[in-house]
């Protein structure tokens, strides 16, 4: 009776446990073919995306477009969603939206060639994408930017590998830059701020990181009062700079062709649980 009774609590036990609902993933990567080639990435802290080939022309830009969003949850499958009936969703407020504008930018954190004081787009968006691991905790992805001429003579590709992990502001990069026609090659990682909105409220600035604090960028559809901070962060940077317009804080290093470039990049909103610029510089600088 016992020896009974013992393997019925152990078949309850097996049955209860394999009930039991599988951990919620707190990280996500994916291309979106559904809406216009855009590759989404997100943590349970903050969102973004890279722009396809569906969106070239409008823009074309290998620029971070970030997402605001309210600590927890992920939110861009379901944003996404609501996009197939209403094209400006996730610019309304759903627990976080798309508010800051990139345009022909680095927007928050790409990275570009910088010669002769200019920064030298990819010719197109990321063209092909692949998801190297997903994990509950930790996701990785590379995206590819086909062969463009950035100057006369000089031809180069891109391939960009993020990696993002659970609870973090910050995003790690590896850029590798295979190119042709030079021996070597400045590239600038760094953000796009919106000084002519006056929209600025402080930087923070050292050799190796940048960081802001400003209004939503775009408000196109509805206003929007939080506060968004961005930064780059690159150990190995070699010099901080200003584009001669002051859209662009940019970290510079030198690189041969086939070289690992790696940063970091990250954002938060004002709306979550980084309140002030204090509390996202001292963030900032724990990287």
């Amino acid at each position: 009776m016992k020896r009974t009774v013992l393997i019925f609590a152990l078949s309850v036990a097996l049955l209860l446990g394999g009930c039991k609902k599988a951990p919620e993933a707190r990280v996500m990567a994916r291309a979106v073919p559904e809406r216009a080639d855009d590759f989404v990435f997100e943590n349970n802290l903050i969102a973004g995306r890279f722009y396809g080939e569906a969106l070239e022309g409008n823009p074309t830009s290998p620029g971070i477009d970030i997402w605001v969003k309210m600590p927890g949850k992920l939110v861009a499958d379901e944003w996404y969603k609501g996009a197939m009936e209403d094209p400006e969703y996730y610019h309304h407020n759903h627990g976080g939206k798309d508010c800051y504008k990139v345009a022909v930018s680095l927007g928050g954190g790409a990275s570009a060639p910088f010669s002769n004081g200019r920064l030298c787009y990819p010719a197109t968006n990321y063209r092909v994408s692949s998801v190297e691991y997903h994990g509950k905790d930790t996701v990785c992805f590379t995206l590819y930017y086909p062969e463009w001429e950035m100057e006369e003579g000089v031809l180069v590709s891109l391939k960009k590998t993020v990696t993002v992990v659970v609870d973090s502001y910050f995003c790690d990069v590896e850029d590798v830059y295979t190119f042709t026609g030079a021996p070597m090659l400045v590239i600038a990682a760094g953000i796009n701020q919106h000084y002519e909105q006056n929209t600025m409220e402080r930087n923070y600035a050292q050799k190796d990181r940048y960081a802001i604090w400003e209004h939503a960028s775009d408000q196109s559809v509805e206003p929007e009062d939080g506060m968004i901070g961005v930064a780059v962060v690159m150990p190995e940077a070699q010099m901080l700079c200003m584009t001669t317009d002051r859209s662009h804080a940019l970290l510079l290093k030198g690189i041969s062709s086939g070289d690992s470039l790696r940063y970091k990049f990250g954002s938060c909103w004002s709306k979550g649980d980084v309140k002030t610029s204090a509390e996202w510089f001292k963030i900032v600088d724990e990287q």
